[in-house]
């Protein structure tokens, strides 16, 4: 009975607590403070936005602008092809992610790997990452897109969503995969050493030991290159893949009116948004809690 009323006294007094006067004021600054930071926040953007747009809106060819690039009505008539498009742009984005995500960490954990018995295997991994982050998409989608069917080797496809595609992940794994390595690497070597001194093998303590930190202190780079990734399939369309660019492109030419480049462009702002808040959100996260581990 005696060791639950200490209990019981800390949590009555906890919730009869007071403010006193002295933190009532400090409460009250506080407040005040913020609402003029946030007059100021609000008062300059607006002078800053609204200079912006009346600078635009009396422009001399603000007319012609709004004629060919926002006419809504033509908008609304070709949102439905665009939409069409982006569901390519989509599906092509899950796919090459899956495809990046078990390349890239191919060539992480070859580039990571200590093993003698893998240096030439480490030799072309590296030199494989150095050429594709040197060689622009474009470039690689063209060479892919247009290379491989004059190969004319039989069995090998020629389809361009196949080859626009394979053409992404070629570039985008090696920009994945250094990323990996960053993560992995980012590892205290004691980790290792205390995992093998607990009988782990090398592969057991990089899958369980090494692997889920690195991939959890990479994870806002990652989303990152996924909001990257979904842009970039847009370029898959110079091979004439009929994607949401590409749908644009081809209801622009019948009109010359380039609205429809506009729709495709807030339907690809409506997807990559939300993507990049949510990634601000995991990173703020990892922040906060790396600075609360080293508060610790």
């Amino acid at each position: 009975m005696s060791n639950d009323s200490p209990a019981r006294d800390s949590s009555s007094r906890a919730l009869s607590w007071v403010p006193s006067d002295r933190e009532i004021q400090r409460q009250a600054a506080r407040k005040a403070i913020a609402r003029k930071k946030a007059t100021i926040a609000v008062i300059s953007s607006a002078i800053v936005l609204g200079t912006l747009i009346t600078f635009v809106v009396t422009s001399p060819g603000w007319e012609v602008v709004k004629t060919t690039f926002f006419d809504w009505s033509y908008g609304g008539q070709v949102l439905g092809v665009v939409a069409k498009g982006l569901l390519v742009n989509l599906k092509l984005t899950l796919v090459a992610s899956v495809l990046i995500g078990i390349f890239a960490m191919t060539l992480a954990l070859l580039r990571t790997s200590r093993s003698a018995a893998l240096t030439p295997f480490r030799i072309l991994a590296t030199a494989y990452v150095d050429i594709f982050r040197g060689v622009p998409l474009l470039l690689v989608i063209l060479l892919v897109g247009f290379g491989v069917p004059a190969l004319g080797i039989k069995g090998l496809t020629n389809s361009v969503l196949i080859l626009g595609t394979t053409a992404v992940v070629l570039t985008y794994s090696a920009y994945v995969a250094e990323v990996l390595r960053s993560g992995i690497l980012s590892v205290h070597p004691s980790q290792r050493a205390a995992a093998r001194s607990l009988g782990l093998t090398a592969p057991q303590t990089m899958r369980f030991v090494v692997l889920p930190q690195a991939i959890k202190r990479v994870v806002p780079p990652l989303l990152n290159d996924l909001v990257a990734l979904l842009k970039d399939t847009g370029l898959v369309s110079i091979l004439g893949v009929t994607d949401a660019v590409r749908a644009a492109q081809i209801a622009s030419s019948r009109t010359f009116n380039y609205t429809p480049y506009v729709t495709a462009a807030i339907l690809f702002l409506f997807i990559t948004i939300p993507l990049t808040r949510y990634t601000d959100r995991v990173l703020a996260k990892s922040i906060s809690r790396q600075n609360a581990q080293g508060a610790a």
